[in-house]
């Protein structure tokens, strides 16, 4: 079989999805036969191919934390009967993007295809990582952009000048919006009942003693974010991590991404991030919203 059959096998698994039970409130929607309305800006469901929407989230079930996973895993984890994550895990396989050894699954490098089409191909990381190579070397700091995906931040480009202070500053990796600077300040872009309303869905996990927890908090972080025009971060994230960052907008004045500064907190106090770091990000801010 062929892979491009082999991916309109996976597609068609979109049929049976029609039928398919949803285990919890977690599970993702099948596509509907009967038309349905759109939401204020989505497209109508019957457009939507359910297999592919299904598929994407067996490969996103994996992560650091889960990198193998079995069968009945993978079906707690996206709300799919065991029955059918099976036939997308096997699918996935025999595409070459999921190896298996016995009962276990994990995702193959296959993947990073995907990833790799991004970086490639889209317009922001190719137009803010010069600018984080600016920063990096002239400040001798590690520097990364981010954009807001749900409740996490996505790193899309990054620069650490020599200095490797966190494993989260790299292209790829993903860490809670909550408790980064980048999505402090991206969140803050946000009209406050869309902000209340992000805040009402996370669950605010301690990460280190000063993680930022209490809604309330963190609320006024945010708040202050906003009055400000940049976020601090005094290791929430990681022990030893300290971070400013500010919001990069597009020529339109929309927030598309935020880049930072981070630094180890034995080499540098907070206020000496603000007095060092913050004008020269100002100044990589003011010249990306030229390109964006």
């Amino acid at each position: 079989m062929s892979a491009a059959r082999a991916f309109e096998d996976l597609t068609a698994l979109a049929v049976p999805a029609l039928t398919e039970p949803s285990l919890d409130k977690g599970a993702l929607p099948a596509v509907a036969k009967s038309d349905s309305k759109p939401s204020n800006d989505g497209p109508l469901k019957r457009d939507l191919v359910a297999g592919l929407e299904k598929g994407l989230a067996v490969i996103e079930a994996f992560d650091q934390e889960r990198p193998r996973l079995t069968i009945s895993e993978v079906a707690g984890r996206t709300g799919l009967t065991r029955a059918a994550a099976r036939r997308y895990l096997l699918t996935l396989t025999h595409l070459g993007f999921v190896t298996q050894d016995r009962k276990m699954f994990a995702l193959s490098p296959k993947v990073l295809r995907l990833g790799q089409s991004y970086m490639h191909s889209a317009r922001l990381p190719r137009i803010v990582e010069p600018e984080l190579h600016k920063l990096a070397y002239a400040l001798k700091e590690a520097s990364s952009a981010g954009v807001l995906d749900g409740g996490d931040v996505i790193c899309i480009a990054a620069t650490s000048a020599g200095r490797v202070v966190s494993p989260t500053l790299q292209p790829g990796a993903r860490v809670p919006a909550y408790c980064a600077a980048n999505g402090r300040v991206m969140l803050a872009a946000l009209p406050q009942a869309e902000v209340d309303d992000w805040i009402a869905r996370q669950q605010l996990t301690p990460l280190t003693p000063h993680t930022i927890t209490h809604p309330e908090r963190l609320r006024i972080e945010i708040a202050r974010a906003r009055a400000l025009g940049y976020a601090c971060i005094d290791q929430e994230l990681e022990l030893g991590l300290r971070t400013v960052a500010v919001p990069l907008r597009n020529y339109r004045g929309d927030v598309v991404a935020a880049m930072n500064i981070s630094v180890h907190a034995s080499r540098m106090s907070m206020d000496q991030m603000v007095e060092h770091c913050l004008p020269p990000l100002l100044q990589a801010q003011a010249h990306l919203r030229m390109l964006l």
